[in-house]
């Protein structure tokens, strides 16, 4: 049974008249005639009979009829509430995002909304660091999903989640402060490419870029340490012995003086930051809330972030902004 054949069934019962309910519904008599004799099939007792040229209800159809105003009243309850979810203000709203982002995001988000006043989202947050593939697949069970890829890789599937840009942030060199190549504007893959090096495992950015750097320099990268902590490589770079990869703005957090940050040209080295969601739940005004705040506080941490040659935490080094990786 479906739902407007219940309601023409009850129409037909208050109304006496397949033209009337018809002209009530705002459909042809032909399409009301057509849909009662569908409900008709599903049931095996006789629900409308003829009097004189008039089309009436039979008891068994009355009783139906009263059963489906009762299913119609609760699918309008439903709705209303439905309707009073997508709109409320302070709905939760779960996000997950990958370590770095969370690091730089999460508290600056918290922050953000706390500041309404208790009109806002109330919050669920989650850290979920997975490979490319797997990041649309966490729109599932988070409401927003912060996920990155490499500018170079294959998009993400539109056809399963919607997607909302939120930062290019390009992987810089990380290098000791007292480093030779600290005095150097920009770096690229035949300076580095001979350096020890710290980087992620295979799979993630960092790895990416430096397979890029090996591949345009054609010589092998001596990798001592494959860390995915990027503050565990902030310190291992700070305390000598090794270079690394490290992204522009999310990882901001983690630096000192000890560390610099150099772009790196002739090499793709740019990671695409997006919010992933199914669509259905960026109708929700609290979902829409949370993406609006998350576009405000990574736009202000770009700004924070830029320009990439400073040595964080010291004055000694100021350098002209470079042009965009």
């Amino acid at each position: 049974m479906e739902i407007h054949q219940l309601q023409m069934l009850r129409e037909l019962g208050d109304l006496g008249s397949v033209k009337a309910v018809a002209e009530t519904l705002m459909v042809t008599p032909s399409a009301v005639s057509q849909q009662l004799a569908l409900l008709q099939k599903s049931v095996d007792v006789p629900l409308t009979r003829k009097e004189g040229r008039a089309l009436v209800l039979t008891d068994a159809g009355r009783v139906l009829a009263e059963a489906g105003a009762a299913v119609v009243n609760a699918m309008a309850d439903a709705r209303a509430a439905i309707g009073a979810y997508h709109d409320a203000p302070d709905a939760p709203v779960s996000v997950s995002a990958f370590h770095s982002a969370g690091q730089a995001l999460f508290a600056p988000l918290a922050a953000l909304l706390a500041s309404d006043g208790g009109k806002s989202p109330r919050l669920r947050l989650s850290d979920e660091d997975v490979a490319q593939e797997d990041f649309p697949g966490l729109a599932a069970r988070y409401d927003l999903v912060l996920a990155h890829r490499m500018d170079n890789s294959p998009s993400w599937p539109e056809d399963k989640v919607a997607v909302i840009p939120l930062a290019d942030e390009p992987l810089d060199v990380a290098l000791p402060a007292d480093h030779p190549l600290a005095s150097r504007r920009e770096l690229e893959p035949s300076d580095v490419v001979g350096e020890s090096w710290v980087t992620s495992r295979d799979g993630y950015s960092p790895a990416d870029v430096l397979a890029a750097v090996v591949a345009v320099s054609g010589r092998p990268a001596e990798v001592l340490h494959r860390i995915n902590d990027y503050s565990t490589v902030a310190a291992l770079v700070s305390a000598g012995g090794a270079i690394g990869l490290l992204p522009r703005f999310t990882a901001r957090r983690v630096l000192d003086a000890g560390v610099l940050l150099r772009p790196l040209s002739g090499v793709n080295s740019v990671r695409k930051i997006d919010i992933l969601a199914r669509p259905e739940t960026l109708k929700r005004k609290s979902v829409m809330t949370v993406c609006e705040s998350l576009q405000t506080v990574m736009t202000e941490l770009v700004e924070l972030s830029s320009p990439p040659l400073t040595q964080l935490g010291s004055s000694r080094a100021r350098f002209e902004r470079p042009k965009r990786a």
